[in-house]
């Protein structure tokens, strides 16, 4: 073992004398083999961060990965149920969904149904949609009226929240405030709407009054915040008991109305599906229509991030053979150059395993030079793109460079050394002897 870390040690200070002399082969070496080393740290990098980025989308959308949502019937007290069953619990949220109009009264919204808004002033409703001059215009193409008029009113999604349910998803906050559940309900709902309502709102000047099917009267929300919720169309969160003060519990889980009860909850929170449970069925509801799942995002989507990473890594793979052909060639040429250093130490008794092992040490500390560089780059480019497209992709703004790639990029160097030294590093162990006598 003793003599082992010897010629080791022998081979790699005798290796780095290697690379010093012949510094400017050294530096070719790693030119041809840092594109293959960073392509390498790029592929592994660029699938953990758009991994990254898919979960953060799913999340806002869907939920964090081990959340478990329930869903619950159709039933006149389920929205009760699940209001005070949650009450004072950190560990769950209940959220209901229905349907809200902000705008003129009487008129049919722009984008009926909730469709989406863009930029110009389109409305996309159920039946066709809507196109809105300078002047506030209106004018429907595609799809049938029924009788009402179209006028300066936005449908949105609304969902009433017993709590802050951006610990299940994780909303990107985009200027305003979120709904604080510690202060005392107030009769004008404060809600925070989403970008995509936003940007209906920009687009189309309307009224601060909002209707909600099953309500005793229109009110007057306070929109206190904008969130990215990663949604396709415009969408409000409220406060339940803010949404209660105007119209019954029954009608947010009435289906006529768009209603429907879920809850969101922590894998801890075992205890909650029973109790509720039993007293949706001390209610009347049909058990049966109680339906609980686990969201695993990152399991679902595994198969299609692996196959996007081999087919880069193969990509990456293919330039690195390129780096090792480039430091096989060099090192072929070193060991012609240099059969008599070599024969003449086998005359003084260098084993052949230590001569081979000089020649690997080059490559390998070639490689490892060459992986550190490629990994600095990486570093350095996605400090670079951080800072240029973090205000049009959020996901960068804090975004670290995942250990993932380096580790990967230090593999690609010490393999790609291997592999480039092997064939010189034999070749150096079977120069015989009698060459420093012919020389």
């Amino acid at each position: 073992m003793i003599g082992l870390s010897g010629r080791l040690r022998s081979s790699l200070i005798i290796g780095g004398q290697g690379i010093r002399a012949r510094k400017l082969r050294t530096f070719l070496s790693m030119v041809s083999l840092f594109l293959g080393v960073l392509a390498v740290v790029t592929v592994q990098a660029g699938s953990v961060i758009a991994q990254r980025a898919l979960l953060s989308d799913i999340e806002m959308t869907r939920g964090k990965d081990g959340t478990m949502q329930m869903y619950l019937p159709s039933h006149p007290d389920s929205a009760t149920v699940a209001m005070d069953t949650v009450a004072g619990r950190r560990d769950a949220v209940a959220m209901t969904t229905t349907q809200a109009v902000i705008g003129e009264p009487g008129v049919r919204p722009v984008n009926e149904g909730g469709g989406p808004v863009d930029e110009s002033g389109v409305a996309y409703s159920m039946g066709g949609y809507v196109e809105c001059d300078a002047g506030g215009v209106c004018r429907e193409v595609g799809g049938q009226s029924d009788g009402m008029p179209q006028g300066q009113a936005v449908e949105m999604s609304l969902q009433a929240l017993s709590g802050d349910i951006r610990q299940f998803r994780p909303f990107r906050h985009e200027s305003g405030e979120w709904l604080s559940f510690g202060s005392a309900p107030s009769m004008a709902p404060r809600i925070v709407i989403n970008t995509k309502a936003a940007e209906a709102f920009t687009a189309f000047q309307v009224p601060a009054e909002m209707r909600v099917s099953g309500a005793i009267a229109n009110m007057t929300p306070q929109i206190i915040g904008v969130v990215d919720d990663g949604g396709w169309g415009p969408a409000a969160y409220v406060r339940s008991d803010e949404l209660l003060n105007w119209l019954p519990a029954d009608s947010l889980s009435d289906p006529n109305y768009g209603g429907g009860v879920q809850l969101m909850m922590q894998p801890t929170a075992t205890d909650l599906e029973q109790i509720l449970r039993s007293r949706l069925v001390a209610a009347g509801a049909n058990p049966d229509e109680l339906h609980v799942e686990t969201i695993n995002s990152l399991e679902e989507m595994a198969d299609q991030l692996a196959l996007m990473r081999w087919i880069f890594l193969g990509m990456a793979a293919l330039v690195l053979l390129i780096g090792v052909a480039g430091i096989l060639n060099v090192g072929l040429a070193t060991v012609g150059e240099r059969i008599e250093e070599f024969a003449l130490r086998r005359a003084v008794g260098t084993p052949r395993l230590l001569l081979a092992g000089i020649v690997l040490a080059e490559t390998l500390l070639t490689g490892l030079l060459t992986a550190t560089l490629a990994i600095g780059a990486g570093v350095v480019g996605l400090a670079a793109a951080a800072r240029l497209f973090a205000s049009r992709e959020p996901f960068l703004a804090d975004v670290a460079f995942p250990w993932q790639a380096g580790v990967a990029g230090v593999v690609a160097g010490l393999v790609a050394g291997v592999l480039g030294g092997l064939v010189p590093a034999i070749r150096a162990a079977r120069i015989p002897i009698a060459t420093v006598m012919r020389a």
